[in-house]
């Protein structure tokens, strides 16, 4: 049986091709086949690791979900004012560069699969949860410093910044000539800005 470390390696390598199978082939024609040969390894490992295609794809979404947030712990345990931190997230979410074009495209997979599948749609929700979350604690952490206007409840605000994210980037996923990387960046950056307390009056 191979070592401890070298399991956590190789699993961590599967989940990693799972994602990348996820994000080319879409989440209905993955193949446990396409993910064994992606990872370099043979059928019956990835099964070693993951009885089932269903605890394969869910391991997939929480193991993107976890890469996600850890590539973006350094904004959530930065010093800056939560503005800049807030425009930070803004600028780490923009649907540019293979890593992160890759996320996204997972995630779109889980919203379509979720629409018709209750175990997807609890999945969903634990990890939009968590999400909202964490944003909600940077608008709460502005509020308090006096940063970001108080009338807005830090939830709703979270919800707001979200769901513009979300919704331009599915545009941008799609193509839209009307909503590049770079509209996107001014319109989410102008949605920050206008919560600054310094810009009322």
């Amino acid at each position: 049986m191979p070592r401890p470390s070298v399991e956590a390696e190789r699993k961590a390598q599967i989940l990693a091709s799972t994602c990348k199978v996820i994000a080319a082939e879409g989440f209905r024609h993955l193949r446990v086949s396409d993910v064994a040969k992606d990872a370099g390894v043979s059928g019956g490992t990835v099964h070693y690791y993951f009885e089932t295609k269903r605890e394969l794809t869910d391991a997939a979404f929480e193991h993107c979900f976890e890469l996600s947030v850890s590539r973006r712990r350094w904004i959530l345990e930065s010093d800056e004012p939560p503005l800049s931190r807030l425009r930070m997230v803004v600028e780490s979410y923009l649907p540019e560069g293979a890593e992160t074009v890759e996320a996204w495209k997972v995630w779109v997979e889980l919203w379509v699969e979720a629409i018709r599948n209750p175990e997807l749609q609890e999945l969903n929700e634990r990890f939009y949860g968590e999400w909202r979350d964490i944003v909600a604690s940077i608008f709460r952490d502005g509020q308090e410093s006096g940063d970001i206007h108080p009338s807005g409840d830090p939830v709703e605000l979270a919800n707001m910044m979200i769901s513009m994210l979300d919704g331009l980037a599915l545009q941008v996923l799609a193509g839209s000539r009307a909503m590049t990387v770079d509209t996107m960046r001014t319109t989410c950056l102008r949605f920050v800005d206008q919560l600054s307390t310094a810009s009322v009056g």
